[in-house]
């Protein structure tokens, strides 16, 4: 997989941010099983409570666009640290993802870390868990 490109795409979403009441931008891209690659940003909203994190907008953009299997998602933020996936974010990649799905956090265009969906997220109460 080449990391550095989707950590590129995710930069590019990032230019999108509408943060005017954190200026915390945050950009994510979502490369989904059939090699398409879907990028996001944060919205924030007045009220806070509506607001939508990059990477919920990247994976919503997929799923819109008829894709519902996600095989890697990358994440950034500050350019100086790693930007992490709060936890709704987390539980909404967990819908569309497998457990051993890749999470790329970059800190800088060429400086990444790559975790896995169960290492952020182990346990995650999923779909399956619903027909036992």
């Amino acid at each position: 997989m080449d990391y550095k490109n989707l950590v590129s795409k995710a930069f590019e979403g990032r230019k999108n941010a509408y943060a005017p009441y954190s200026n915390f931008k945050v950009g994510a891209a979502v490369l989904a099983e059939d090699g398409k690659v879907y990028t996001g940003c944060n919205i924030e909203n007045a009220s806070y409570g509506a607001t939508n994190c990059a990477e919920r907008t990247a994976i919503f953009k997929a799923i819109s666009e008829g894709n519902r299997s996600i095989k890697a998602i990358a994440i950034v933020g500050v350019e100086n640290d790693y930007t992490y996936p709060c936890g709704v974010c987390r539980q909404v990649i967990a819908e569309f993802a497998s457990k051993d799905a890749e999470i790329i956090l970059g800190k800088g265009e060429s400086e990444y870390i790559v975790k896995t969906l169960d290492e952020l997220l182990p346990g995650a109460f999923t779909k399956e868990d619903l027909n036992k």
